[in-house]
């Protein structure tokens, strides 16, 4: 875990993974506070709004932290900048490849600016990444909440660490919730790892209380992945909790594919269409604690998130656990 708290400059190598509209301000300042690395999710703010967000977040911590940034965000130029502007650290460019130019103005002309850290599915992209100019990567398997991609993470570690980790960073992310799991990637050769579900509902946290107890209530199999509808209109996969707003989704595709087949809209418009739908439901399960027709974004390991717990004391937990494992070995 050297390498990686080395790299990220926190006491330990795990990150929080960015959560719109839940890992802001005051999680991802309380999580820089205890050790751990906090990542603002930027989704799909304004240049403006992430201005604001970064400076409040400085204003309650003076350890690191980064920002995450989505890479067909329109303003997403100017976002680095505000980036730059602050100071900040790291930028994670997440859902799909790093536009032109996009890696070289975060790393700044001098290399002076933040280290660039990019999400890989799969083992050819993560070496082009890597020779693009990416300082790290995050591997994550379908386990994950939010977007997701095909493959596991068990499979995703087997198939990257062994080919990259020696001379890379790379961070291990998607179903992970006890300090065991992470002691198995550390000893494959992850320099830390990316939780997102565990830190969800800790006390610091602003999700509503009903979107924590839906949490507290579910089981894994109840964090399920959504389903393409048509094949012309692709889309991530989302996993979140089943409930109506996962079923509301599919009809939006129909909807939406529907306005294709019209001519009503061009296919990139029709996939920001689907980006703005599920912001607009996360946004209603989180913060208005809609649990019904909102989006409760959940990787699997919702089933071990039990109750509210200071963000302090979940790091401090899945250390102890991490290295009790490593000693019994």
């Amino acid at each position: 875990m050297q390498r990686g708290t080395d790299f990220l400059g926190c006491e330990y190598a795990i990150l929080c993974g960015a959560m719109s509209w839940v890992s802001e301000r005051n999680l991802v300042s309380a999580i820089s506070n205890a050790g751990g690395f906090g990542v603002i999710a930027c989704g799909a703010m304004t240049p403006e709004l992430l201005d604001t967000e970064i400076a409040a977040t400085k204003a309650l911590t003076g350890k690191p932290f980064g920002v995450n940034l989505i890479t067909m965000h329109p303003a997403l130029f100017d976002l680095i900048e505000v980036c730059r502007k602050h100071g900040v650290s790291h930028v994670v460019l997440a859902g799909g490849i790093p536009p032109k130019g996009s890696v070289e103005a975060i790393k700044g002309d001098s290399g002076d600016g933040a280290k660039v850290i990019c999400f890989a599915p799969t083992l050819a992209l993560a070496k082009k990444l890597l020779r693009s100019g990416a300082d790290a990567l995050v591997i994550e398997g379908m386990e994950a909440g939010g977007h997701i991609g095909p493959v596991a993470t068990s499979v995703l570690a087997q198939e990257m660490l062994p080919e990259l980790a020696e001379e890379h960073v790379i961070f291990v992310a998607g179903g992970i919730a006890k300090g065991q799991a992470i002691a198995g990637y550390l000893e494959m050769g992850a320099a830390g790892v990316q939780l997102g579900t565990r830190f969800a509902c800790a006390t610091e946290s602003i999700a509503h209380p009903d979107f924590k107890k839906a949490f507290f209530r579910a089981s894994a199999r109840d964090a399920v992945a959504s389903v393409q509808v048509d094949p012309r209109l692709p889309v991530i996969p989302v996993r979140a909790l089943k409930n109506k707003g996962t079923e509301e989704f599919t009809a939006k595709q129909i909807e939406v594919a529907g306005m294709l087949d019209r001519g009503e809209v061009e296919m990139d418009e029709a996939q920001l269409q689907i980006e703005h739908y599920w912001a607009g439901a996360l946004r209603r399960a989180v913060i208005d604690g809609d649990v019904e027709g909102g989006s409760l974004m959940a990787g699997q390991s919702v089933g071990m998130v039990k109750a509210e717990e200071p963000v302090a004391e979940i790091i401090q937990v899945l250390m102890a656990e991490s290295e009790a494992a490593l000693a019994h070995r």
